[in-house]
């Protein structure tokens, strides 16, 4: 590393290393571009090592013991112990492993990867402070700057993350031990699947959330499934209740969290920490945007077009950073255009078919419309529902709660979306996705042949069932 400050160039800048920043410097670099990314904390950004993957490696181990401890009535006895050190260093090992493997594609690309952190200085050039004591800066000029900076937890006032009591969903993901009890403020995405981790681990998990559902925005038949698992594993939910103060214990022993609902009632609850989770705001703070002349919107995100490009033509964003949809694969796939766009090719987004999962128990899968979002794009929707109890896969894995819905247009009967309540729905959902990218029918869905017996089948069955066609379940 130079030490000291020294000036060098690039075609393209890449600011921040996750699923949109690397992705988009590897495109780049293979379309031929001289690319240079630069990563303030570690390569793959806040998802790879603090958010979806560590999420998931818990979530999949925490299933392993619940499933093997409550399976009596499936004839299986078992009794597990969980050792949480273990765990997370099993969670920990993944991530390394990941990230070792972004590093290495980016210079396999031929990415020239710095560490440090950027700030733009003006319309093409950033400083460079280099990570680690004493080892200088430097000043990268520029043609094309990528900003994917990404995002981080929303604080609510008077919650200040400290990481020991009150927590974001990063320390939640890096405990060394279970707490008795845990508070979750919000009933977003990230405060249902954590809050069924602790759960399963043996926690006494307490959510509060300001509205009046858990995973405002999906339909309210896929919240009801999800929530009564949740609440069948043991998690207590609160509506209406928004945090408003807490207090260390006389006794010292955990925190007193104070709730208010809208008529001004106010409920205590107690627990050994808070983990609040309320959603995600924009990285954009010290990273010099006034320089670029880019400017943010009312909620700090940078607005950008359908190519991924800001206000400024050779400045782009991507990533939780341009604002929502947050999701992993969207940040990579808006890399990949910004990095086409930038190189002279005919690359542009297109957002009638991204899916989007929330990892609960049982998952979510989403894409394109719901039948009242059809309605409102002035659409005649028919809708195909599969109920999972109707499915022998689904009964052979003892999952009956849950269904597949396929949404399509009754005249044509392009599909033109999904809902899907299942386990690996994340999974499911990409057949959908790829029925509407490539402008499917019903028709062309019913007729591919489904392996038997898979979850599959129900995506099958419910396209059947939007055409009055079901075989496996009463046609209405």
């Amino acid at each position: 590393m130079v030490v000291g400050d020294v000036t060098t160039g690039t075609e393209v800048l890449v600011v921040g290393g996750g699923p949109g920043g690397y992705v988009a410097a590897i495109r780049a670099a293979q379309l031929g571009l001289d690319t240079t990314l630069v990563e303030k904390d570690a390569y793959g950004g806040t998802c790879l090592n603090y958010g979806c993957i560590p999420s998931k490696a818990l979530i999949s181990a925490t299933d392993v013991a619940h499933r093997a401890g409550d399976a009596e009535h499936m004839g299986v006895f078992a009794n597990p112990a969980v050792d949480v050190e273990a765990m997370m260093e099993w969670k920990d090992g993944v991530v390394t492993r990941l990230t070792r493997g972004v590093e290495s594609l980016c210079e396999n690309a031929g990415v020239e990867l710095v560490d440090g952190v950027a700030t733009f200085t003006g319309e093409n050039e950033a400083r460079v402070a280099h990570s680690g004591e004493g080892q200088g800066s430097e000043t990268i000029a520029f043609e094309h700057a990528i900003v994917a900076t990404g995002s981080k937890p929303v604080t609510v006032p008077g919650f200040e993350f400290d990481g020991e009591r009150i927590l974001s969903s990063r320390d939640a993901l890096a405990l060394e031990s279970v707490p008795e009890s845990l508070l979750v403020v919000g009933a977003g995405y990230i405060g249902m699947e954590l809050s069924t981790v602790y759960q399963k681990l043996g926690c006494d998990v307490t959510v509060v959330e300001m509205l009046e559902e858990a995973l405002p925005g999906y339909d309210q038949d896929v919240t009801d499934i999800v929530r009564g698992r949740a609440e069948d594993v043991g998690v207590d939910f609160y509506f209406g209740e928004a945090a408003s103060s807490w207090e260390e214990r006389e006794d010292a022993d955990g925190i007193r969290v104070a709730t208010e609902n809208e008529e001004g009632a106010v409920e205590e609850f107690n627990a050994d920490r808070a983990l609040v989770a309320v959603g995600r705001q924009a990285v954009t703070e010290d990273l010099g945007l006034d320089a670029l002349a880019v400017e943010t919107d009312e909620n700090g995100f940078i607005p950008t077009d359908d190519q991924a490009r800001t206000e400024q033509d050779h400045v782009f964003a991507v990533g939780d950073v341009a604002g929502e949809p947050m999701l992993a694969h969207l940040a990579s796939k808006e890399g990949e255009v910004a990095a086409e766009v930038i190189a002279g090719e005919p690359s542009a987004l297109d957002y009638q078919a991204v899916p989007a999962a929330v990892f609960t128990d049982p998952e979510i899968g989403t894409v394109g419309m719901t039948a009242e979002d059809a309605e409102e794009a002035g659409f005649d929707p028919v809708v195909g529902q599969m109920p999972l109890r109707a499915s022998g896969r689904a009964l052979t894995l003892d999952e009956k709660e849950g269904f597949v819905k396929v949404v399509a247009d009754a005249e044509s009967e392009f599909v033109i979306g999904a809902q899907i309540v299942a386990p690996e729905a994340s999974e499911l959902i990409a057949e959908v996705g790829l029925a509407i990218e490539m402008g499917a029918t019903l028709e062309d869905m019913a007729a591919t042949i489904h392996t038997h017996p898979t979850l599959s089948e129900a995506v099958h069955e419910a396209a059947m069932a939007a055409r009055g066609e079901a075989i496996h379940t009463a046609n209405r």
